[in-house]
């Protein structure tokens, strides 16, 4: 987007109130890294954060391409039809579409810092 520039950002997670998701009692929440209302990002950075046995308790799909990479515990994410184990050190791609949802595994909360792509739309 013409004119719009990014700042450079450095800050701490635990500076920064995560966010829950609704109906879920606090046991999905997402840390918002970036300004989400900020157009001079073409990303979000966001650590998502599951509590032990909290889940996406549906399919989502998104128009953005995803990149995560596992901070803390074990899970198990649903990519396409298939259900795939992951834990802390492991990272995962995900294309635009692709149906998912997880499941967080273990006795520790599962955590994973996400990348998306947003503000990219194309001005006619």
């Amino acid at each position: 987007m013409p004119g719009l520039t990014p700042r450079i950002v450095v800050g701490r997670e635990q500076d920064v109130e995560p966010s829950p998701m609704p109906d879920t009692d606090g046991r999905w929440a997402t840390t918002r890294l970036l300004d989400p209302s900020d157009l001079a990002f073409d990303m979000h950075v966001n650590i998502v954060t599951f509590q032990p046995g909290a889940s996406i308790p549906f399919m989502e799909t998104h128009e953005m391409e995803h990149g995560l990479y596992v901070l803390q515990g074990k899970g198990v994410y649903r990519l396409n039809q298939d259900w795939v184990e992951v834990e802390a050190g492991d990272y995962m791609s995900l294309r635009a579409f692709c149906p998912q949802a997880c499941y967080a595994g273990g006795d520790e909360p599962f955590r994973y810092l996400l990348y998306k792509d947003v503000n990219r739309q194309v001005m006619l």
